[in-house]
């Protein structure tokens, strides 16, 4: 099997142009090809009058070492198939618990039932079906379940955003991520595009096929089920105790992953307080921009915006401004919507998501600004945490205690005035905006970085900073601003038996790589002692 990238093709390309373009590297006719598979697909649209797909194929040929000598192209290789190695089974003892079920806890609880530990997976909030209710309950009437919402509940964060799934990691596990999506009912194409995504529309059907499958495995799935208390003894984890709707249970426990994502203030507050060791760490805050669809799509692609085979167009941008922070975008969502992602009563946050066909009229992305713990006005490993409940809670009051959110328009945040109303973007986010200004909760350091950065971003991206764009706010659970200790064996130094994991302890940041750590967890809790 040869590996062949870098095939550049039109949008309209059929199989029989791909197949041409891979012999014609090869210097071989199309008729010594065999199968011709896609393997990778990206758009290249540098050039706005020549957007065109670069594309990687594996295909068996005659002669492959001969045409693989012959063809003299870096481009051209012998192919490595992935497969994922199970870790060696050990004998089950007292079965392991899983604490949260968003990507990092869910992809740790499978592997660990694929391997026959048969895990107890322990999930605050609701199964994906029921929550559904609960987060749309919360987005048109404002009643918020501080148990089930958008942040808590299987599935986490996750399953209520764009569903995408790149990283700038390059562990190898992330085929294995991929693939169980696939196999979970996940569109095929996210293991051959180059931005792959699955949508908020299709997350929760796959999220629950991949429960089922832990359960089928012997493994339990216990909701409505939060960890209050963790015991430990001698420097090591020996129990854990639950409210499972209002009843305490102690549960006793010697291995226990700990993936309550980036929004589990009150279990980081537990840790602190029993004195496992832990450190505030940089991340972001700011708001959700808002543009027409049609305006990314023309600014991307030019003439070609429109065109079927591409779709709605993303972007990914950044700056370093001369006061030194960074200002970029993130969690950009093509056609797709703001939501009211609060997690606590009494503050405002914002997300974004995109259905998996992404034709909404409007694109948003996170306008973020970096902030480091010099920045949080406070001291010890929740300085962070205190700064975006406080945010959260001016938002929420400035919008007269209720959900809505602040919002402006860009040209009245470059001018230093509040918006009066919108034209030319109606902001999407539910339960509602409130016109005005992002002052009332945002830091001026953030606000001031964000004026700065907008021109700069403009000539970077036409019309990114048009006036009439929108601006929701604020943007506060980019990741975690804390990270949960661990050692090379992935372990708490201080509470042997406990694996902090993924976004929520500091070591992830998006679906994908949360996931991949969870396998990670997952693997050191199954190594030989």
């Amino acid at each position: 099997m040869l590996r062949i990238s870098g095939l550049h093709l039109p949008l309209d390309y059929t199989a029989q142009d791909l197949r041409q373009a891979a012999a014609k590297k090869l210097r071989a006719p199309a008729s010594a090809l065999g199968p011709v598979q896609l393997a990778k697909r990206s758009v290249d649209a540098r050039k706005k009058g020549q957007v065109h797909f670069v594309c990687t194929v594996e295909v068996q040929a005659e002669g492959e070492a001969r045409l693989l000598g012959r063809a003299r192209d870096s481009s051209v290789q012998k192919a490595q198939p992935y497969r994922y190695a199970l870790p060696p089974a050990k004998p089950p003892g007292q079965r392991p618990v899983v604490i949260g079920l968003g990507p990092a806890g869910l992809f740790a609880a499978l592997l660990l039932a694929q391997c026959g530990q048969r895990p107890l997976v322990l999930e605050r909030g609701l199964p994906v079906e029921e929550r559904k209710h609960s987060v749309e309950r919360f987005w048109q009437a404002g009643a918020l379940d501080p148990e089930c919402n958008i942040q808590f509940g299987e599935g986490g964060a996750g399953a209520f955003s764009d569903g995408k799934l790149t990283t700038g990691t390059g562990d190898g596990r992330i085929r294995k991520v991929l693939e169980e999506l696939v196999k979970a009912g996940a569109p095929q194409e996210i293991l051959t595009d180059a931005k792959p995504h699955i949508g908020t529309d299709r997350l929760p059907g796959v999220v629950r096929a991949i429960r089922e499958q832990i359960v089928a495995l012997g493994g339990e799935v216990r909701f409505s089920a939060r960890v209050e208390s963790f015991t430990i003894r001698q420097g090591r984890l020996s129990g854990i105790t639950v409210a499972s709707r209002g009843r305490p249970e102690d549960i006793p426990c010697g291995q226990a992953i700990l993936a309550v994502g980036h929004s589990a203030r009150d279990i980081f507050s537990l840790l602190h307080r029993a004195g496992l060791p832990m450190e505030p760490k940089a991340f972001s805050l700011g708001a959700r921009i808002e543009h027409p669809a049609a305006l990314i799509d023309k600014a991307q692609y030019g003439a070609f915006a429109g065109h079927p085979a591409l779709g709605a167009a993303d972007y990914k941008l950044s700056c370093q401004l001369a006061n030194g922070r960074g200002v970029y975008t993130f969690c950009m969502c093509p056609g797709g919507t703001v939501t009211g992602a609060a997690s606590e009563l009494g503050g405002v946050v914002t997300n974004g998501m995109s259905p998996w066909a992404r034709d909404g009229g409007n694109s948003n992305a996170a306008l973020l600004v970096g902030v480091s713990p010099a920045d949080f006005g406070g001291s010890g490993p929740l300085a962070g945490v205190s700064l975006q409940q406080g945010i959260e809670q001016a938002a929420f009051q400035a919008a007269g205690s209720s959900y809505c959110a602040p919002a402006q328009r860009v040209a009245d945040l470059l001018e230093n005035r509040p918006t009066r109303a919108f034209a030319g973007v109606t902001p999407t986010y539910r339960p509602g905006v409130m016109p005005g200004s992002l002052a009332c909760c945002l830091p001026s350091y953030i606000v001031e970085s964000l004026r700065e950065a907008l021109p700069i971003l403009g000539r970077r991206l036409q019309g990114f900073d048009w006036g009439d764009a929108a601006l929701t706010g604020p943007e506060t659970r980019s990741s975690s601003p804390v990270r949960i200790l661990r050692d090379a064996s992935f372990q708490s130094p201080l509470a042997r038996g406990l694996y902090p994991c993924g976004e929520g302890a500091g070591y992830a940041g998006g679906i994908v790589s949360a996931a991949v750590d969870g396998l990670r967890c997952a693997e050191a809790l199954l190594a030989p002692p």
